[in-house]
């Protein structure tokens, strides 16, 4: 268990008055489904801190039994952390494992080792949480296919419910990103890239992981992200917290996007002054929507609901791009195919997933007259 701390005690605090400021201008009357502690360090939060910001949410919100995700860094998990966890409802655990490979999480800069994150999803796997998910990262500089390879089978063998494996990419202003600048770290080539990919499809897939978008793949329905699809298919949320981004939809085909201060202590200070710590927003039109929703809709193996797309947002995306698509059929990259209720989806193949963005960015997103 983490030693109480008054910067965590703070923050906790802050979190909790946050919600009470958002709730009474929180436009959607549907109740919360869900609760993610997620974006940073929430495990290092006390169990008791973790409860004071649940309390606010049922206390300020309309909440419908929600399940609760909670994204843990494999060093703060033990047998009674876990069952604090679990005692707070949390049904999802997902881990940061990263890699198994010690060499890797040196490179990474993370302070477990592989034979802490083994022992930190066995731990989780004894508590019974509904869903046991692992991140994993691929990509890294000098990582062969068997390494890889080698991580996959290590989570596998290990039993979760879930798995992410997203590809290393370098930002700015990141140690990574700086590395980069002065040529001492570099990404590995696209076909080397690809290659890790297809592996990490298949793999999965003859394992009994189902890929549902080209990060994620869970063994069955029932252990998907409930909540993370809530950002591919414009579900309203509300973020709180630093850098937390929040969406708002309304009946006029449109949205509201905005999202918080992304320094910690700015974010602080606005909250101890009575204010919403928003440093802008955005307003989405349906234009804006409908490229959203080709670009995340291809990233999952569900595709486009393209006759509920047209009705949303004015977009006939087939009569739009009619010899793109015959092309990118042809490709083997995307296929067309009726929905059992009579709708057509645009759906990508694996092919497809591997160059999700770039498959989005040639489409025509003309709005129908």
């Amino acid at each position: 268990m983490h030693a109480a701390s008054p910067a965590r005690r703070r923050f906790a605090d802050r979190l909790a008055a946050e919600v009470s400021l958002a709730a009474p201008s929180w436009p959607d009357p549907r109740p919360f489904d869900t609760v993610y502690f997620g974006g940073g360090t929430p495990s290092q939060l006390a169990p008791e801190e973790l409860a004071r910001v649940l309390d606010a949410c049922r206390t300020h919100l309309s909440l419908d039994s929600p399940w609760v995700f909670l994204e843990a860094n494999p060093e703060d998990v033990t047998p009674e952390t876990c069952a604090s966890w679990r005692g707070l409802g949390v049904r999802t655990l997902s881990l940061g494992v990263q890699s198994f490979s010690d060499e890797a999480l040196r490179f990474l800069g993370r302070r477990h080792s592989g034979g802490q994150a083994k022992g930190a999803v066995e731990a989780a796997l004894r508590a019974g949480f509904d869903t046991v998910s692992l991140d994993l990262i691929f990509g890294l500089r000098g990582q062969t296919a068997e390494d890889w390879r080698r991580d996959l089978a290590t989570a596998v063998s290990l039993g979760p419910q879930h798995v992410s494996c997203y590809q290393l990419t370098i930002h700015p202003r990141t140690r990574f990103g700086v590395q980069a600048k002065h040529g001492r770290l570099s990404e590995l080539p696209e076909e080397e890239q690809a290659v890790l990919f297809d592996l990490t499809h298949r793999f999965l897939a003859d394992a009994g992981f189902a890929a549902y978008e080209v990060s994620n793949f869970a063994r069955g329905p029932a252990h998907q992200s409930r909540h993370n699809r809530k950002y591919w298919d414009h579900t309203p949320y509300l973020g709180l917290g630093p850098s937390a981004h929040s969406l708002a939809t309304d009946a006029s085909s449109s949205a509201r996007r905005w999202w918080n201060e992304r320094g910690t202590p700015r974010w602080e200070k606005r909250l101890a002054a009575g204010e919403r710590p928003i440093e802008a927003q955005e307003i989405l039109g349906p234009r804006d929507l409908a490229e959203e929703a080709l670009l995340l809709g291809l990233r999952t193996t569900a595709g486009i609901d393209l006759d509920g797309l047209r009705a949303r947002c004015g977009v006939d995306v087939l009569a739009a791009n009619e010899a793109l698509v015959e092309r990118l059929v042809d490709e083997g990259r995307v296929i067309v195919r009726a929905d059992p209720e009579g709708g057509r989806r645009l759906v990508p193949t694996l092919s497809g997933l591997a160059v999700a963005d770039g498959l989005a960015a040639a489409f025509d997103l003309s709005l129908s007259n």
